[in-house]
Order: structure tokens, then sequence, then C-alpha cells
């Protein structure tokens, strides 16, 4: 089953899920890992897994990892229901398509693949000798690493994380410098777009580890969910502000095609802006661009989208809106007199806050 980057990201990070330390799942993995004895686990009771099992015994009892561990001893594999909490069979035989190719040369790990790849199901090798855990799910192969290695490479990513995180706030802060004197242009933005594509990569690898470590990663976890705030909102705010006029895609679509861009495509600009919609000829830093607001405006103050939407619509862009008086502002659907004074003085102070600041000196208004 073929699936793009994208995909095969998510689907390993929910069977890490599964998985995890702290998990029943995860403890009777251990008890078999420690008891030596191996073994060969698919978590999936559909009519296309039951297919390929033949012989052992149906148990259809509820899962506890001492009942799984003592099954395991057995040479046969165990059946799992598709949430996990129920041991179906045990003791069986698989018998995938033999023509399936694969890389393995074990007869567990061979099984284990064909399976996965015949029935798109989760499915756990252990291996007897070598104390390793390798998971299967589709094309998906991955080994599981120990904690302490593991907790040392997730340590080093969130190191990382934090360097492009800060760098990507001090393209964002000139960004807004560069907006509010109406001087973007598309290398402006797809400077900023790329480093938080980046970000957001080096945030699926640092998850990747969160989720491996189990409960042992819940501090990282809420250091990356801290490091994280607003990136992704500010990211489509971007996409909407700056997207080409003639590009139709919704700004969630445009995110998935930039996502999906490889680690060398994402540091050519030019095919960042062609996923906007733009045919840059030249230099970037020539090509002059408006911000609608988005960004800005959704940033200043807890306003309503459709408000925000009306805002734009009236004015057509960022400059506009900044120029716009209080009665000019009142008369957009669902401002209000108030509202307008609000917005009004909130735009002046934000204006004077991010052109008489410099990056590093920001703390918010």
């Amino acid at each position: 089953m073929a699936v793009n980057n994208k995909n095969r990201e998510e689907l390993l990070l929910d069977c890490l899920k599964k998985i995890a330390p702290g998990t029943e799942l995860r403890l009777g993995i251990e008890y078999i890992l420690q008891g030596k004895t191996g073994g060969l686990i698919v978590i999936g009771d559909s009519e296309e897994v039951l297919k390929l099992v033949n012989g052992g015994f149906y148990i259809g009892c509820s899962f506890s990892p001492s009942k799984f561990y003592e099954l395991a001893k057995m040479d046969g594999a165990i059946i799992l229901s598709s949430n996990g909490r129920r041991i179906l069979y045990a003791n069986t035989h698989l018998f995938p398509k033999p023509d399936i190719k694969t890389s393995e040369t074990g007869t567990r790990h061979r099984t284990a693949e064909r399976v996965a790849k015949q029935t798109d199901t989760l499915v756990i090798s252990i291996s007897q000798k070598r104390d390793v855990v390798t998971i299967y799910k589709g094309n998906i192969k991955y080994m599981l690493e120990e904690s302490r290695a593991m907790l040392s490479k997730a340590n080093q990513a969130l190191q990382t994380l934090e360097k492009y995180k800060e760098g990507l706030g001090d393209l964002s802060f000139n960004l807004t410098v560069r907006e509010l004197e109406d001087l973007v242009t598309l290398f402006d933005v797809c400077s900023v777009l790329q480093r938080s594509s980046i970000v957001q990569k080096t945030e699926k690898e640092v998850k990747k580890y969160i989720y491996e470590l189990g409960v042992d990663g819940r501090l990282l976890n809420m250091q990356a969910e801290e490091l994280m705030a607003n990136v992704s909102s500010d990211f489509i705010n971007i996409i909407n502000d700056y997207k080409h006029p003639d590009n139709k895609s919704e700004a969630e679509q445009i995110k998935d095609k930039l996502s999906r861009l490889s680690g060398d495509e994402l540091l050519d600009l030019n095919k960042i802006a062609h996923v906007l919609g733009y045919k840059p000829e030249g230099n970037l830093k020539e090509s002059s661009l408006h911000p609608r607001g988005f960004r800005i405006l959704s940033d200043v103050r807890r306003l309503p989208y459709s408000i925000i939407v009306n805002l734009i619509e009236k004015f057509g862009n960022m400059k506009s809106i900044l120029d716009a008086s209080v009665d000019e502002l009142s008369e957009v659907a669902g401002m209000g007199k108030v509202r307008a004074h609000s917005i009004y003085d909130r735009l002046k102070k934000y204006s004077e806050y991010y052109l008489y600041n410099e990056p590093y000196n920001r703390g918010g208004i």
C-alpha cells in the first residue's frame, strides 16, 4: 500500500501511540523481551486478517500484560482486536501471500512484513535473540529503540526545534514590520513559510520520539507544545494573506502541498512560490506583495473570523485597513462603533510596538 510522506508520518505516530511506554500493550511487550520468548502480534480482526489465520485456538478474553506474556511462550502468532483490548487468538499460524516482497530474513519477521503489507494492519515482531521490537504497517517498517537512547535523541531534536523556532520568530517579526510599512516581497513570504515548514517537520520528528517514550516523554511533550503555539495558525493566515488571487485552493490544501515538499525542495523558495500560485521570473525580492490582513488582525485582537473576513472584503488589504478611520471601520458588517474604536486603537499600538522594537526585545502588547 503506497502512502505519501505525510500519511506515512501520521500512520507511524498512530502506531507508536498504541505501544508507547505506559500502555498495557507495551508492558506486555516488555514482559516478552525480559522472558526472551519472542513474539508475533497482529493488532486487527478484520476479515482480511482472519483469512490468513490457520490453527491455534480462540481465546476471546480481555487483554492483560500477564496473559499476553504467557500466550507468547507458544510459537504461534497472537491476534488482538483492532483496539488492542481483547486477545482473540493465540498460537496461530499466518499464511500471507508468499510473493509479497520482503527485505527480512527470519521467518517471523518475513511473515510480519507480508501480513502488514497484505492487510494494512499493525503487526509487531519481537526478536527472541536480539531483544528488538519491529513494527510493520503497510509499507512502514520501524524498529523501536531502547528508552535511554531514545530520550537522548528526543532532547537533541527538541534543541533543534528550539533553534529553528527562534529563527522563525525573528523572520515573522520582520515580516510584520514590513507588512506595516507595506514593503513585503515574495521573498519575505516564502522565507517565513520555508522556515515554518522546517519547524513543523522538525516537530513531527520530536513527536515521534515523544510517542515512543510514552509516559517518559510527558515533559518533552509540554515543551514541544509550548514551542509550537500558534505556528500552525500563523502558517494558515500567511497563506490566506498571500496566496495568488488565481489560486482557488483552500489554505489547508496549500499547507498540505507545502508539507509534502521534500527537504531539498523546501530549500528552493521558487518551489514555495509556485505552490502559492505565483510564477516568479527573476529575483523574488523584486516581487512586491500586499497582505490581506488575516495574520495581523488575528494577532491584534480576538476578532470573530467573520468580522476579519468582512474587514478584508471591504478594504482589500492591510494597508487600507490601517489607514481607515473609526467611522470607516464602523461601517463594516458586524463591527459597530465601540468595536471599531477598540480595533483602531489596538492597530495603532500594534504598529508602534513592532516599528519601534527589535525582535529580541519583543514580549507582546
